[in-house]
């Protein structure tokens, strides 16, 4: 069986993690946690970065830094993870999805405007596959109204944006480590900023809504519960194995692009025989090789491809988001603004190949081949 994702191992991870039980530092802020930090700051030309336990608490913690006031509202694709609103959610904000480019599922910047009004607060472009969205456009509108925006990197790691790195040119980047991304951490993530203004805030509510940041520094002789906050901090043992991914970065990155190339590359028959679409990225964008999908030509073959791939071909390929206006909880803290033209009918039709390290490029080939064998049978359904 090939799986859709494993999470990454180089095997030296190990090590640092050993050399974090030795410090008999294994909470918050530990060794580590400050080199991952201090290797993003430098490797992605950021003043500021905070670990987090995940995307989404660095997601609530860009939120609440935003001072979002209950029924202030926040434009967002609605093809995204649910953590993307939940975060706003929390803050009492009403979301505002505006569709996407059926080129790449990122926002479409050119709707953006059209959704404002005098409760906009934020802007959230989500830079799906590690695809940047039209930052330029995105930022002159925020510039232009007095808008925050808060960039959704998760998938964005080592991806830029005409050289600059995605997650560092919003006021606040939240990146994940999760398992299924690039570079892991199990469960993680960080929040990036420029601005020296919200560090003190942003270290307060990061540890539980006290002072202790400033404590461990010596710049005071005790420490104590200041503001609101909560418990955003990884364990050590956790930033011990992700400072080994990091150190690697453009190692795992190029096996990653390796992997996508191949499949773009062989995939273009059946682009040019109109059977699938592949993906595209803008010339302003460098991509991290965090995604290969392809589209298909409706929901109801990419139904069956998925099922034949796993059950003749021992391959797991799987769709993506469900768009949150559709979803319950989605109309519940959430509207459409203008029409949903191709958030919907785009996401029916993506199918997602198996992508991570350790896949050989002699299984990339055996799922090539697969999906132009089932693709090119006259016996599959929808044709």
């Amino acid at each position: 069986m090939i799986d859709f994702n494993r999470a990454p191992f180089l095997g030296t991870e190990l090590g640092y993690m050993q050399q974090a039980i030795a410090n008999a530092k294994l909470c918050g802020d530990g060794p580590f946690t400050k080199k991952c930090s201090q290797l993003m700051q430098e490797r992605f030309h950021t003043k500021h970065v905070l670990l987090t336990t995940s995307c989404t608490h660095a997601l609530e913690m860009a939120a609440f830094l935003c001072d979002l006031q209950p029924g202030d509202e926040v434009i967002m694709p609605s093809y995204t993870f649910v953590s993307t609103a939940d975060a706003f959610v929390l803050q009492g904000a009403k979301i505002v999805y505006v569709d996407v480019h059926p080129e790449t599922m990122n926002i479409d910047e050119t709707k953006i405007e059209a959704a404002i009004t005098d409760r906009t607060r934020v802007i959230v472009p989500v830079h799906y596959a590690g695809v940047a969205c039209e930052m330029d456009t995105i930022m002159a509108i925020a510039k232009k109204h007095g808008l925050k925006v808060v960039e959704d990197a998760a998938q964005g790691v080592h991806a830029y944006y005409k050289g600059r790195a995605l997650g560092t040119i919003g006021d606040f980047g939240c990146y994940s480590f999760h398992e299924t991304k690039n570079y892991t951490m199990g469960e993680g993530g960080a929040l990036l900023f420029q601005d020296d203004a919200y560090v003190e805030r942003a270290e307060i509510l990061r540890e539980k809504g006290t002072n202790r940041s400033k404590f461990f520094r010596g710049q005071i002789d005790k420490y104590t519960w200041v503001n609101y906050g909560s418990s955003y901090l990884p364990s050590d043992m956790n930033a011990a194995y992700l400072y080994a991914q990091l150190l690697e970065m453009d190692k795992i990155n190029e096996k990653r692009r390796q992997i996508y190339d191949y499949y773009y590359e062989h995939l273009l028959p059946l682009a040019e025989a109109g059977l699938i679409e592949r993906p595209v990225v803008p010339d302003y964008a460098v991509h991290n090789g965090h995604m290969f999908y392809i589209k298909l030509r409706d929901l109801e073959t990419r139904t069956e491809v998925i099922r034949r791939m796993k059950e003749e071909k021992g391959i797991q390929c799987v769709f993506h988001y469900i768009p949150l206006h559709i979803s319950p909880a989605g109309q519940k803290y959430g509207s459409f603004s203008g029409e949903d033209v191709y958030t919907t009918k785009e996401s029916e039709r993506l199918m997602r190949l198996p992508m991570y390290y350790s896949l050989t490029m002699e299984e990339v080939k055996y799922v090539t081949d697969s999906l132009i064998e089932i693709l090119h049978d006259p016996a599959l359904n929808c044709r």
